[in-house]
């Protein structure tokens, strides 16, 4: 009884293993095919762009330099009108010069006399009273003491100081009776007649720069825009900020301009065809550098690029795409190398 139960159980799981075999397993199925993105695209093209750079600038006097006088002494008189314009020559300053005009008194008195002498001695030659090299000795020591006459006068004329060029006199840094030396400044005069605005403009820009060449400035406190023509660069571009020193000159009148102030010059170069510009949100970071990412044939392809200048919306291409090439404004950064995409809009 109990052998026929084994064999009824050994039946069933027989059974039950050739059922679960014979059944087929259903087929896997594969997951839907994503689509291609759609992208907005933009075709490049060229045009005609001027550069307008913006830079610090300088207000310089035309002349400008501080008064000194060249020897030491008290100060007997000073006429330096303080912001008031005086013309070349004018007596700024005398030192005293009391122990000269002595010394020259004393120097014409014996001028007098040696002449006299030497007079004398020219007689006496004509008539051979004396020899040739006793008047010579006569002669030589008049020479020399109108020799030590114009010393005198020279270190005389010293002791006045007078104004190089004319211009506006600046405040004055010495009261009369002070003892000065060469060292001590008296006063500075600009020349305001001619005014000029130094700037300086990065390295790049230095093929642009033409003597000749118009600029635009202006300054703080004043609404007028102030124009000037570019009379000379510095010979060498400075090495510590690489950018080359120029100096224009003032030429739509100086009225408000006070020479030292700060100026907002604005260069507008020379018009440049054949530009190109795409915009910002194309390009692509990268390791390396930058790319763009062109549409071909329903195809992403990476593309390296140089850049350019660059304004709040738009970066300019200088190698590495030309005139109708298309590349991509969005879905930039889910694209990869080579992959599908399909094209949605030209937004230019």
């Amino acid at each position: 009884m109990l052998s026929k139960v084994y064999q009824f159980l050994f039946l069933v799981i027989l059974f039950a293993l050739f059922s679960c075999g014979g059944e087929k397993k259903p087929e896997a199925k594969k997951p839907p095919q994503r689509p291609a993105p759609k992208v907005d695209v933009y075709v490049v093209n060229a045009e005609v762009f001027a550069e307008t750079v913006q830079v610090p600038g300088t207000i310089v006097a035309n002349e400008v330099t501080e008064i000194h006088s060249e020897v030491s002494g008290r100060v007997v008189s000073l006429n330096v009108r303080e912001g008031q314009f005086v013309g070349k020559g004018t007596l700024l300053a005398k030192i005293y010069d009391g122990d000269l005009q002595a010394q020259l008194k004393k120097l014409q008195t014996q001028l007098a006399i040696a002449k006299s002498n030497e007079t004398r001695a020219s007689q006496l030659l004509d008539i051979q009273g004396i020899s040739k090299q006793d008047y010579d000795a006569s002669l030589l020591t008049v020479k020399n003491i109108q020799a030590d006459i114009d010393i005198i006068r020279t270190a005389i004329t010293k002791t006045e100081v007078r104004a190089p060029f004319s211009g506006k006199m600046g405040l004055k840094e010495i009261s009369p009776g002070a003892y000065i030396t060469p060292a001590t400044v008296i006063a500075t005069i600009n020349q305001v007649s001619t005014l000029k605005v130094d700037f300086s403009v990065p390295e790049k820009y230095t093929s642009q720069i033409r003597q000749g060449q118009i600029v635009n400035f202006t300054v703080e406190g004043n609404e007028k825009n102030y124009s000037a023509k570019v009379v000379a660069t510095e010979s060498n571009v400075d090495v510590s900020n690489r950018s080359l020193m120029v100096r224009a000159v003032v030429n739509s009148g100086t009225q408000g301009l006070i020479p030292g102030s700060f100026a907002k010059v604005v260069i507008n170069f020379a018009p440049r065809n054949n530009t190109i510009f795409i915009p910002s949100q194309s390009i692509v970071p990268t390791a390396r550098g930058k790319q763009v990412i062109l549409f071909n044939q329903g195809k992403a392809l990476f593309n390296d690029v140089e850049l350019g200048i660059r304004d709040s919306s738009r970066v300019e291409i200088t190698k590495g795409l030309k005139v109708g090439d298309t590349i991509l404004v969005t879905g930039i950064m889910a694209t990869k190398p080579d992959s599908k995409i399909e094209l949605r809009k030209v937004i230019n």
